[in-house]
C-alpha cells in the first residue's frame, strides 16, 4: 500500500507534515533533515524542489530556494540523496515542485526515479486540473504515486468535488488565497472556510497548510482537518538555529 494511504488509514487525526527545501541550508542537509524529522515523530515530509520562479511561495521559501540553487541542488542530485537513505526512511515522502521542473526532467522519468527513491507522492501547484486528469494521473497511477491537489478559499464547490472525486491520498487545503508564510492566528473568515469545507463531507482527508506557525494555528488545523503542514516556520528555524535545533523545536510544537 502507498505510504500516504497507509498513514491516513492508521492515523485519522493530528497528522503533522513538514515542508523544507532540498539543499537548504546546506547542499548535503537534505538527508539529515529527513532523518531528524522522522526521529522526532513527524508523520510525513514534503521535500521542495528549488525553482527560480516559485509563484505560490512567500519570501521565506523563495529565499530558501535561491540558496539551494546557489548551493548546486538539482532534481537529479536530490534523487541521489533520497536513494541513499531510502532504507532508513519509513514515513511518506512527497516531492513538491513546479511543472516546469518536472516537465524538463520528463514526467515518466520523474515518476520512475521517485519510486526508486522511496517517494510516495507529489504536489505540483501549477498543474492544471484538466491536464492532471487527462495526462499526468494515468502515468502516476502506474507507479502508485499520489498527485496531491490544492484547494483555496476561492475554489468553487464544484471544483472541490471534482478534485475529491479524481484524487487519492489527501487534499492540500490552503488556508488563504495568497502565498505561503507564517501567521500568528487565523481570522474569522478563514475559520468559516475551514468549517464550510468540513461540512462538505469529502471522501479524501485534508491537511491544512500555509500560515501554520505556532500552537494556536496548529490546533486550529487539527480541529478542522486531519492535520497540518508547516513550511515557512520550519525554514525560518533552519536559518536561525540550524538543523538539529530546528528539528527539535518543530517536533515539540504539538507537545
Amino acid at each position: 500500500m502507498n505510504k500516504i494511504n497507509n498513514l491516513f488509514q492508521t492515523k485519522k487525526q493530528d497528522i503533522l507534515s513538514i515542508y523544507f527545501t532540498a539543499g537548504y541550508p546546506q547542499l548535503e542537509d537534505t538527508a539529515l533533515i529527513i532523518k531528524g524529522l522522522q526521529a522526532s515523530g513527524i508523520d510525513m515530509i514534503e521535500v521542495g524542489i528549488p525553482f527560480s520562479d516559485p509563484m505560490a511561495d512567500g519570501p521565506v521559501i523563495q529565499d530558501s530556494g535561491s540558496v539551494a540553487l546557489r548551493n548546486g541542488m538539482t532534481l537529479q542530485l536530490l534523487f541521489g540523496q533520497l536513494v541513499a537513505i531510502k532504507s532508513e526512511v519509513h514515513i511518506p515522502l512527497i516531492l513538491m515542485g513546479y511543472l516546469n521542473s518536472v516537465m524538463h526532467y520528463g514526467f515518466e522519468r520523474f515518476c520512475r526515479d521517485s519510486v526508486a527513491a522511496g517517494v510516495s507522492g507529489m504536489i505540483i501547484p501549477d498543474l492544471p486540473f484538466k491536464d492532471y486528469v487527462e495526462t499526468y494521473k494515468p502515468i502516476a497511477d502506474r507507479y502508485d504515486l499520489k498527485i496531491i491537489m490544492l484547494i483555496t478559499p476561492a475554489t468553487s464547490e464544484e471544483r472541490i468535488r471534482l478534485i475529491d472525486a479524481h484524487t487519492d491520498g489527501f487534499i492540500y487545503m490552503v488556508s488563504a488565497a495568497s502565498t505561503t508564510g507564517a501567521k500568528n492566528t487565523f481570522d474569522t473568515p478563514t475559520l468559516d472556510y475551514f468549517r464550510r469545507i468540513n461540512a462538505m463531507n469529502l471522501r479524501n482527508p485534508r491537511l491544512i497548510g500555509f500560515g501554520i506557525s505556532n500552537r494556536e494555528t496548529l490546533q486550529a488545523a487539527f480541529d478542522n482537518a486531519s492535520g497540518a503542514i508547516i513550511g515557512s516556520r520550519f525554514i525560518t528555524l533552519l536559518k536561525q538555529v540550524g538543523v538539529q535545533e530546528a528539528v527539535k523545536t518543530i517536533g515539540e510544537l504539538r507537545a
